[in-house]
């Protein structure tokens, strides 16, 4: 690459200390010759802020008065950010030194392409994909979103099985690549989503608007997940079936809004079925907490639709039921569905 666009890593924290401690030297010591360390702090309690300063004293800090959650921290933070490129990163992520250039230089052969992702390997599986965002994520017609070598709880081993690069729905918010142009074009995160899903709003408002989602397998890097809400948390629970359900409102064409929700209705009450036989009341609370939220502020929802009518049929698409092809097909890995299915 013989120019180097401007590259801000921007980790948000909340709280994470241990985290900062742990994974910052591996992102201190990224080769990218033209790069802008920032923490982007969301309102922490903890010594966390002041180790950043007392060991990394060229980080620069960008304080958030309160926890705005994902998606309206980084919204917050990135507004005092100058750079080409942002890449939004997980602080619970490892990363080798070449991990930025790959996927910067296939964002710049692309103009059409707004954001992208590298591949994600478990951190303490290290052959593995790791669960949020994998080889790229995907969407299937009923809103459920999987990934190449992760298809619910199945996770595959990294063969080169998937190290093409490719167009994909969307990119992982674990580390986000995104042009700072097409970022502002869409207005950021939905801050309304606060956590989970809002990367794949984005991705899917790019999409509508024209634009591609990219995977980058030439680079990899490896993320710890659950750092801050533990994937049985019922407040994730909550957060995943409520935003699921704005995301299909915002960005569905009116018509098939109406009936994808109305059959994710059903979906959802056999999850909280399902929690409530294991036992796990809190959960299915959850479910029913969001679908409240949901119905609460569908006029506000409305308003978010946008207008570009969800015409345009976004890549990455997969019309059919993945969970029905998962449970009833026994297509438990991505390369067993049909790549003619997907649009």
């Amino acid at each position: 690459m013989k120019h180097y666009p401007k590259v801000a890593v921007v980790i948000l924290n909340w709280n994470g200390r241990f985290f900062l401690e742990k994974f910052l030297p591996s992102v201190y010591n990224s080769d990218y010759p033209n790069i802008e360390f920032i923490v982007g702090d969301n309102g922490s309690t903890d010594d966390s802020v002041e180790f950043v300063r007392t060991v990394y004293p060229t980080i620069r800090i960008v304080r958030n008065k309160r926890n705005l959650g994902f998606a309206g921290g980084y919204n917050e933070v990135l507004k005092a950010v100058e750079a080409d490129y942002f890449v939004l990163l997980n602080s619970d992520v490892e990363v080798p030194p070449d991990w930025i250039t790959p996927v910067v230089q296939l964002l710049e052969d692309n103009p059409d392409m707004a954001a992208a992702q590298p591949k994600i390997r478990s951190y303490y599986l290290r052959d593995q994909f790791e669960h949020a965002g994998a080889a790229g994520g995907f969407i299937d017609g009923y809103g459920f979103p999987f990934c190449r070598g992760r298809m619910l709880h199945v996770l595959e081993k990294d063969h080169g099985q998937y190290d093409d690069p490719s167009d994909i729905f969307w990119a992982t918010g674990a580390a986000f690549f995104i042009k700072k142009w097409h970022w502002n074009l869409a207005g950021g995160f939905d801050a309304d989503f606060f956590a989970h899903m809002e990367e794949i709003d984005l991705c899917w408002r790019l999409q509508r608007a024209g634009y591609r989602i990219g995977y980058c397998p030439q680079s990899v890097v490896y993320h710890v997940g659950g750092g801050t809400l533990a994937t049985s948390n019922p407040q994730k629970t909550y957060l995943n079936f409520r935003n699921n359900l704005f995301m299909l409102q915002k960005n569905l064409p009116f018509l098939r809004a109406l009936w994808v929700i109305f059959a994710r209705m059903w979906f959802d009450l056999a999850a909280l079925i399902h929690f409530m036989v294991l036992g796990k009341f809190r959960d299915a609370w959850a479910i029913s907490r969001a679908h409240q939220r949901f119905f609460l502020d569908i006029f506000k929802t409305a308003r978010k639709r946008g207008n570009y009518g969800g015409s345009t049929k976004p890549r990455g698409f997969y019309p059919g039921s993945f969970i029905w092809a998962f449970y009833i097909h026994g297509k438990n890995v991505f390369s067993k569905l049909d790549p003619r299915r997907f649009l």
